[in-house]
């Protein structure tokens, strides 16, 4: 396919396709959750319908999360305008970029939604698991930005992450990640619908960076350890890496292609056809072909990821050499065989 130059970016020949589609991914995630925050926030649980009395132990709960609901609500909103604007006119990297780190430092600083707590201790303070939770939030909201660059990939892989997130979610009895992740997969199934190629809408940074900021804020919310040992087997900490495990192809292609952009003497902000799912296009597949490659090798990884929160410790170093087996396998095919963009680019 012929590409083309757009704004200092190397872009697939354009196509008579609208990019909307990223309005109708953040209506059905924000029209739900603000419906059910108001509706919560209303609820007198000594009035209720005798149909609702099996969640009066759960109101007082989603209560208490109110606020986050809402401050998560207003940074979903903020990023889907952020993303329409440069849908229309695109921007600089580093006022985005710039953006892009305000909810990360929101929801770590004073909401407490952070990982690696147990630094805290060690580093006299909080600061050490701010910090990783912001780089948390921009790596993966860019990460899934990144991978929005053929028909049906981004979606497809939100609706597979999702789901692996979302058993998680159930298993350990959150529901109010799992009512959210429940949402993000709706969403992106409806769309992908229309985005499976060939595709009749694309999402746009407006959708793209709105699911990567969910799937970072759901991944920090979510409990990895089976109920009975969040307390009593501190052994298994390598739980925490199951959202690493799940989002390994995103990861994979952010930094394979960022890592091209950079041997090259690019900038790792300007966009080419340099990314996972183009390399593989380019050895012979198609596109449909591509993406379900990569759907497969992203379900290989949930897999693990699902397995890890309930390994003992060898199984869990198993898991861990198998999935890094996995990317090691894709990048050393991809780096030796014909046409590779590292050995051209050096």
């Amino acid at each position: 396919m012929d590409s083309k130059a757009v704004e200092g970016q190397i872009k697939e020949e354009s196509r008579r396709i609208p990019n909307t589609g990223g309005i109708a991914i953040a209506l059905g995630i924000l029209i739900p959750m603000i419906i059910a925050i108001i509706g919560i926030s209303l609820f007198d649980p000594n009035s209720y319908p005798a149909f609702l009395a099996p969640l009066q132990e759960h109101i007082s709960g989603l209560k208490s999360v109110m606020p986050l609901g809402w401050t998560l609500v207003g940074c979903l909103l903020g990023l889907h305008l952020l993303g329409l604007l440069d849908d229309r006119r695109p921007m600089g990297p580093w006022g985005k970029l710039a953006i892009m780190l305000i909810p990360g430092i929101i929801f770590a600083a004073f909401f407490d939604t952070r990982l690696m707590t147990m630094l805290d201790s060690y580093v006299g303070g909080r600061w050490l698991s701010i910090l990783i939770t912001v780089f948390w939030f921009t790596l993966i909201t860019n990460a899934m930005n990144f991978i929005d660059n053929m028909d049906g990939l981004s979606s497809g892989i939100a609706i597979i992450a999702g789901g692996s997130l979302l058993a998680a979610a159930i298993l350990n009895e959150q529901w109010f990640v799992a009512a959210i992740l429940a949402l993000l997969i709706g969403s992106c199934f409806g769309f992908w619908v229309f985005n499976f190629p060939p595709a009749k809408i694309f999402m746009g940074d407006s959708g793209s960076l709105i699911i990567g900021m969910l799937l970072a804020f759901l991944t920090v919310r979510t409990t990895y350890l089976p109920i009975s040992e969040t307390s009593s087997n501190a052994s298994n900490w390598y739980a925490v890496l199951m959202p690493v495990v799940v989002l390994a192809i995103p990861l994979y292609d952010f930094f394979s292609v960022t890592s091209i952009r950079i041997m090259q003497g690019k900038s790792p902000f300007v966009g080419d056809l340099q990314h996972f799912s183009h390399r593989i296009r380019d050895r012979g597949l198609s596109g449909r072909c591509t993406i379900l490659v990569i759907y497969c090798l992203t379900i290989a990884t949930a897999i693990s990821g699902l397995l890890l929160a309930r390994a003992n410790q060898w199984q869990a170093a198993l898991l861990g050499i198998q999935v890094v087996l996995l990317l090691a396998a894709i990048a050393l095919f991809e780096y030796r065989s014909p046409n590779s963009p590292q050995r051209d680019g050096v």
